[in-house]
């Protein structure tokens, strides 16, 4: 397995859980430096996504989370993925399989890897059972 200077990824990194561990320590066996781009609380909205932790608590989570996590940069748009390779000298952008093919045009930058996400977790899950526990703690005082 080739090991990359810079990489880069991508995403919300709500509610930090195993999968999000999980896929930064995969990452650290494929390069020295991890550059995450973290969705901002207005892009968020943009993209018709609530995140339930701010910005600033899913990026201390992120950069607390493995030594190989270098800098955490705003993402605040879909285009300024060309700009952060280029800036950052990103030799490889890595993303989770459920992007498989969605970010193809970057192979024109730097080499583009898409890791297996992991199975049974997802913020999308841990999200839907708090606004639950939630409803469930008002229905019972």
């Amino acid at each position: 397995m080739k090991k990359y200077k810079n990489c880069i990824t991508y995403g919300t990194f709500d509610l930090f859980h195993y999968g999000h561990g999980r896929l930064i320590r995969r990452i650290d066996k494929y390069c020295e430096n991890l550059i995450v781009g973290i969705s901002t609380d207005e892009f968020n909205k943009l993209k018709n996504k609530k995140a339930f932790d701010n910005y600033l608590i899913r990026s201390e989570n992120i950069l607390n989370s493995h030594p190989i996590v270098k800098k955490v940069v705003k993402e605040i748009n879909w285009e300024q993925k060309i700009n952060d390779i280029k800036d950052y000298k990103i030799d490889c952008f890595i993303m989770g399989s459920d992007w498989k093919g969605k970010f193809d045009f970057l192979n024109n930058y730097c080499d583009v890897i898409y890791l297996s996400r992991t199975p049974f977790i997802s913020s999308t899950y841990l999200r839907s059972k708090k606004m639950q526990e939630d409803v469930d703690l008002k229905k019972n005082t």
